[in-house]
């Protein structure tokens, strides 16, 4: 993972947080409390990136 894009999306009391890797074009969405830091959200959102691209290694 050389370089991740983030989006966020204000739900309401919620944050819809994308993480995507662009070399392989995996992204993860994850939603959470609005009150969380941007860090805190990042965090989130990289662990299931993580979870989602060592998922593709093992399929392959």
């Amino acid at each position: 993972m050389s370089e991740i894009y983030f989006e966020y999306v204000v739900q309401g009391a919620y944050v819809k947080v994308s993480a995507i890797e662009p070399e392989t074009k995996t992204e993860a969405i994850v939603v959470v409390p609005r009150h969380l830091s941007e860090e805190q959200m990042k965090f989130q959102a990289l662990q299931k990136l993580s979870y989602l691209l060592k998922k593709q290694i093992k399929e392959e």
